[in-house]
């Protein structure tokens, strides 16, 4: 059995085949300030006490502060709804993303099942857990039972073998979407795995597990290598040995199998308007930017800006570009701080945002005219995403993104 088939098992009891319908308890059930709104209005239509406020997690992220009427009105019913039911475990001031937010407050652990409403709830599948996004009704459902049902994914396997020089996990995962396709794992479960993959650390890992729904994939998941262990005992407060850690059997069954060698590898762009449309840079160089964004709960983490900072040290962002750096967290931005790469932003003239996702989904700070390009770190590049139907959008790691805000257009960073 794979990792995603021995946590279901465990769940329901029994052992769980592919393509089997179950009913599971859940863990963990996140909900941020866009989607709590509707969840709370159905489950009112079905309950009146959730099924246990310390597993639930409420994070404003989306749009914080408030930006608009509408959204301040969201905000007062998810905090009137935490109130009443007591929520325990909510960060509505400004903590920063939830998928950042969530592991920082050691609510992530290996073998659990994490539900949440918004897509890249996979985000979580990097520390050995099975976590999928879901909508509304499910959510108020969860909110109310405490269960959920499945369908239990096939598996595709992904190893990637080589050593990362220059490049980041950005790069890795954008080049599997471009070869896998956008639905090309359409309810699958897809597991990482390979030496590079045991190699990166517990952020350039997450990057990879939150892109898994840009693919179509059910969940990403990898085996949890030593320093995801470290990270998740120091914020849980366990030992190793109370962890839940499952690995997949060496005979597993996958419905297909890839095999990716990055030692040759270039920068990856997601070109406009998708994220499998991915070229290597040498193909995209020069095209002229108007923005730069350097965040999200993609690549808002403290190696993301610490890169920028590196690249963006003692030079200024071109006049005709702007460049908006959101860290991921509160604990992320203080980091950031500490270690001086805030105040290299702001003397290169980028523009320092509060954590939370703002212009990723074309909410606020940053959204694009018509005719307007944006590189960025971000994780989609649909039509309209960041702003205008008519503006465009490329995806690519935070060291092009400041090496191209620098020089005006797509630039590759000089090493």
């Amino acid at each position: 059995m794979n990792i995603t088939e021995k946590i279901l098992s465990e769940k329901v009891g029994y052992e769980v085949n592919p393509g089997e319908i179950i009913e599971a308890n859940v863990d963990l059930v996140m909900s941020h300030d866009g989607t709590s709104p509707p969840a709370i209005k159905t489950f009112e239509k079905i309950a009146d006490k959730v099924w246990d406020p310390e597993k639930i997690a409420i994070v404003f992220d989306h749009n914080i502060p408030a930006n608009t009427i509408g959204s301040a009105e969201f905000q007062k019913v998810a905090r009137n709804f935490i109130k009443k039911q007591g929520i325990t475990h909510h960060y509505i001031n400004g903590e920063g993303i939830c998928h950042q937010v969530l592991p920082e407050k050691g609510l992530v652990e290996p073998g659990k099942i994490i539900v949440g409403a918004d897509s890249h709830t996979c985000t979580y599948g990097a520390f050995g857990a099975f976590s999928t996004g879901m909508g509304a009704t499910d959510i108020a459902m969860v909110y109310a039972t405490g269960k959920t049902w499945f369908k239990v994914p096939e598996a595709i396997k992904i190893q990637v073998e080589g050593e990362l020089g220059n490049l980041t996990s950005k790069d890795i995962i954008l080049n599997i979407i471009g070869k896998v396709g956008i639905a090309g794992a359409t309810y699958q479960s897809a597991e990482f795995c390979g030496k590079t993959i045991d190699n990166l650390d517990v952020a350039s890992r997450m990057t990879m597990t939150n892109m898994a729904i840009e693919m179509g994939a059910k969940n990403g998941i990898m085996e949890p290598n030593d320093a995801t262990i470290d990270y998740v005992c120091r914020r849980t407060g366990k030992s190793r040995n109370q962890l839940n850690i499952k690995k997949s059997d060496k005979d597993s069954v996958y419905s297909k199998e890839y095999y990716f060698d990055i030692n040759n590898m270039e920068e990856q762009i997601a070109c406009p308007n998708d994220v499998d449309n991915v070229k290597p840079i040498s193909k995209v160089e020069g095209t002229s930017i108007d923005q730069g964004v350097i965040g999200s709960c993609t690549n808002g983490r403290l190696i993301d800006l610490k890169n920028a900072a590196e690249v963006l040290d003692g030079k200024k962002i071109h006049e005709d570009v702007r460049l908006i750096v959101l860290p991921a967290s509160r604990e992320i931005y203080l980091q950031a701080l500490d270690k001086g790469y805030i105040k290299t932003f702001m003397e290169s003239g980028a523009i320092v945002c509060n954590p939370g996702c703002g212009p990723c989904l074309g909410a606020h700070m940053g959204v694009l005219s018509e005719g307007e390009t944006a590189i960025s770190t971000t994780n989609r590049n649909f039509k309209g995403r960041m702003g205008d139907p008519k503006s465009s959008v490329y995806l690519a790691n935070s060291k092009v993104v400041a090496a191209s805000a620098i020089k005006g257009f797509i630039a590759r960073p000089e090493n």
